[in-house]
């Protein structure tokens, strides 16, 4: 088996970081904060925009939409947007010598092109997940992220990595506390999907119209349901695995999605070295209730994360040989630390590249898929021959 590897694309982990003033790498010594560009200024563009504007280290210095009314909205709605430079081509805005920083909020589909795009312009690159909707898209933001300016920060929207409840619950695994882990699982079962007529299809110009500007209901532009949001969950099973699957095998389809090609529930076995086990339990079905979470079951104990809290449970280790349940709430939506923790590198001029890890959880995902659609197991090997 050949795993992706992180030669390259983290090569530079271990040279000494450039540093530089921050009138000297960002700008003008009158403004000398880095400037941000977003490329994609829908509701995801502009929340993490606003996370940016309220950490208040950086300067919006363009936007950046296809569709005017992303771009009404973001001018109304995200703090700064009024004052930036508009653009309707993202190239534009990357030859833009005022954008230091790029946030890629577009559609899924798009991100290789958009990320490779940014590599290219040299710019601190903070890109939503997933990497891409395909394998073939992966392996170009791979090929990409090998080759990046060492001295540029790359992060993508995994944005639990980041949140401190997730990494204390990360070190109580990895540390050996939790004793052997025997088996883990994802669960992001939530709502969604409503049957004809209370959700009647939109009506656009072309079917290329609509996979653009409803490309989450597409397997082509969004990977499916698994890819798009699932995605989440096994980022966290393959960190605090230190590892990624071997094989997949899953079921799963579409029961009331009403249009579009994607499934709306699955259920997908990962196996990982060592005989570890992780399951992946998606849908988007579920009415009136949902369930989004993961848990990580060892010798020792039980492991539950949320982007709520951390819950580790002992067994006898209460009051009587009761089981002791430690809960850890969280303070903040991880995405803000996320944002920190991209500026932070940013102005500290000490890089770092996260393609890989990001490529081989969204490649985790599409294993996932594959699974489901193929209904056989599927290996890493075969899935990566696929692009």
């Amino acid at each position: 088996m050949k795993p992706v590897t992180r030669r390259g694309a983290l090569g530079a982990a271990a040279a000494v970081p450039l540093i530089l003033k921050s009138e000297t790498a960002f700008g003008s010594q009158v403004n000398s904060a880095p400037g941000l560009g977003i490329i994609g200024t829908g509701s995801r563009g502009r929340y993490v925009g606003t996370i940016f504007a309220k950490d208040g280290r950086t300067r919006l210095a363009a936007i950046c939409d296809i569709q005017d009314s992303s771009i009404a909205a973001a001018q109304k709605q995200l703090p700064g947007a009024a004052q930036a430079r508009v653009y309707r081509d993202y190239q534009e805005l990357l030859a833009n010598p005022e954008v230091d920083c790029v946030l890629i909020a577009t559609p899924i589909f798009l991100h290789p092109e958009h990320f490779e795009a940014s590599v290219n312009a040299r710019k601190h690159i903070y890109c939503e997940k997933a990497a891409a909707a395909d394998v073939a898209g992966v392996k170009r933001v791979l090929r990409a992220g090998d080759r990046a300016d060492k001295t540029k920060h790359i992060q993508f929207g995994f944005q639990q990595r980041y949140g401190p409840e997730y990494l204390a619950a990360e070190k109580i695994i990895t540390s050996g506390r939790l004793g052997e882990l025997l088996l883990m699982r994802s669960h992001w079962m939530v709502s969604g999907q409503i049957k004809p007529p209370a959700q009647p299809r939109p009506v656009y110009a072309s079917l290329a119209e609509e996979k653009l500007r409803n490309w989450y209901r597409w397997k082509e532009t969004s990977g499916d349901f698994i890819v798009e949001q699932d995605c989440h969950g096994v980022d966290v099973l393959n960190w605090y695995s230190r590892s990624r699957p071997l094989l997949a095998i899953g079921s799963g389809g579409r029961k009331i999605r009403p249009y579009g090609d994607c499934n709306d529930h699955a259920n997908i076995t990962y196996e990982y070295p060592g005989g570890l086990r992780g399951f992946l339990h998606g849908c988007q079905l579920a009415r009136g209730w949902n369930l989004v979470n993961e848990q990580f079951f060892g010798t020792e104990g039980t492991v539950e994360t949320t982007r709520q809290y951390y819950r580790w449970y002992r067994p006898g280790a209460g009051p009587g040989g009761q089981t002791a349940v430690e809960e850890v709430k969280s303070k903040r939506e991880p995405t803000y630390d996320a944002v920190e923790y991209f500026v932070d590198h940013v102005l500290s001029g000490k890089p770092e590249n996260s393609t890989v890890t990001a490529a081989e959880s969204t490649l985790t995902a599409i294993l996932g898929l594959l699974a489901v659609e193929t209904r056989r197991p599927v290996t890493w090997d075969e899935m990566m021959r696929l692009g």
